[in-house]
C-alpha cells in the first residue's frame, strides 16, 4: 500500500491560499452583483413586453412599449462575426512568427507593439476608422458587393454591379467597416493567447520534428498548431467577447438602424452597446427599464462566451512538459 505524504503549510502558504481563494469570492460576487442589479432595473420592462417579444421585437419605442432587441442584437452578431473572421488569420499568422519564425532579439520588440495596440483606447480606433479607413474602404466594398453580390450577405440594395454612377455613400457606415476596426482591436487579445500557448509548445517535440526532416512549416503544422488548437479556440472566443461589447468605436462609424439589417456592405447597422449609447441620456424611467434589459442580454452573451473560452484554455495542452 503507498505510504500517504503530507506536506505542512507554513503560515505565508496559508495566508497567500485564504487570499487567492477571497480573490475569486470577490470577482464571482462583483459579477453576480452586476447580473444581479442589471435584472431587477430590467425587470419591469420585461414584465411589460415579455422575454419573448423583448428578442423578436426589432424596433425601439420604449414609451410606447414596442421595443426590442432583435434588430440590435443582430447587428451586434453580424460585426462581432465580421471582427473575428478578420482577426483570428491576422493574430494567428502574428502569434506563430512571433513564436517560431522572428530572430529572437526580435521577438520583445514586436510583443511590445503587440501589446501596445490592445493599450490604445477604443475612441481612437473609432476616430482613425470614421475619418481614414472607412473612405480607403468604400473601393473594397464595392468591390465585393460587384463580383460576390449574389450571396446574400454580401449584396447592396439599390446598386448593380459595374454600375460606374453608384453613391459611394451607400457603403459608409457600415457593418463591414465597423467590423474591421473591431479586428484590429480585438486581434492583440487573441494574439497574445495564442502567442503563449504556441511557446509553451514542447522543445523536444519540435526537435524530434526538426531531427525527422520537418521543415518549419512541417514542425509547425505537426507540433505547434495541434498543441496550441485550445489556445486559439480560447484565444478567438475572448476576441470575440471584446467585440460583442464594443461600444464607442461602433458607435462612431455606424449608422444606428432599427430594422434587421443582413447586409453586412450596406450603410446601416446597430449593436446593443451602441443603442445603449444613444439612448442612455435621455431616457425615460421605462425607457431607462428597456435599456438595463438590452445590458442584462448583452451580459449574458458575453458572460457565455467568455465562460466557454476560460473552459477551453483550460482543457488545452498548455504546460505539458516534453518527454525527451
Amino acid at each position: 500500500m503507498p505510504r500517504q505524504l503530507s506536506a505542512a503549510r507554513g503560515l505565508g502558504d496559508r495566508i497567500f491560499r485564504v487570499q487567492l481563494t477571497a480573490s475569486g469570492v470577490i470577482v464571482l460576487a462583483i459579477m453576480a452583483a452586476v447580473g444581479l442589479f442589471l435584472l431587477l432595473r430590467a425587470g419591469q420592462a420585461l414584465r411589460t413586453r415579455g422575454i419573448w417579444d423583448f428578442l423578436t421585437t426589432a424596433e425601439w419605442q420604449p414609451d410606447v412599449h414596442r421595443f426590442g432587441i432583435a434588430a440590435v442584437l443582430t447587428g451586434t452578431l453580424l460585426i462581432a462575426a465580421v471582427a473575428v473572421t478578420i482577426s483570428v488569420p491576422l493574430a494567428l499568422g502574428t502569434a506563430l512568427f512571433i513564436s517560431d519564425v522572428a530572430p529572437r532579439p526580435l521577438r520583445r520588440t514586436l510583443v511590445s507593439m503587440v501589446d501596445l495596440m490592445a493599450a490604445v483606447p477604443s475612441v481612437v480606433y473609432g476616430l482613425w476608422g470614421l475619418f481614414f479607413l472607412q473612405q480607403h474602404v468604400i473601393g473594397l466594398s464595392r468591390w465585393l458587393s460587384d463580383w460576390f453580390g449574389w450571396i446574400p450577405f454580401l449584396h447592396v440594395d439599390g446598386t448593380q454591379p459595374g454600375e460606374p454612377l453608384a453613391s459611394q455613400s451607400v457603403y459608409t457606415a457600415s457593418t463591414f467597416v465597423a467590423g474591421i476596426v473591431v479586428a484590429l482591436m480585438v486581434a492583440p487579445i487573441q494574439c497574445s493567447v495564442m502567442r503563449e500557448v504556441f511557446a509553451q509548445a514542447p522543445a523536444g517535440e519540435r526537435e524530434g520534428a526538426y531531427a525527422l526532416g520537418a521543415t518549419r512549416w512541417g514542425m509547425i503544422r505537426a507540433v505547434v498548431l495541434p498543441y496550441g488548437m485550445g489556445g486559439i479556440i480560447g484565444g478567438t472566443m475572448l476576441g470575440l467577447g471584446r467585440a460583442l461589447g464594443e461600444t464607442i468605436a461602433v458607435y462612431l462609424i455606424i449608422s444606428p438602424v432599427f430594422t434587421i439589417q443582413p447586409h453586412i456592405l450596406q450603410t446601416g447597422s446597430n449593436s446593443v452597446s451602441s443603442l445603449i449609447a444613444l439612448h442612455y441620456g435621455d431616457a425615460s424611467t421605462f425607457g431607462m427599464s428597456a435599456l438595463m434589459a438590452a445590458g442584462l442580454a448583452l451580459f449574458l452573451l458575453t458572460l457565455a462566451v467568455n465562460f466557454t473560452a476560460s473552459s477551453i484554455v483550460a482543457r488545452s495542452r498548455s504546460g505539458a512538459q516534453s518527454e525527451a
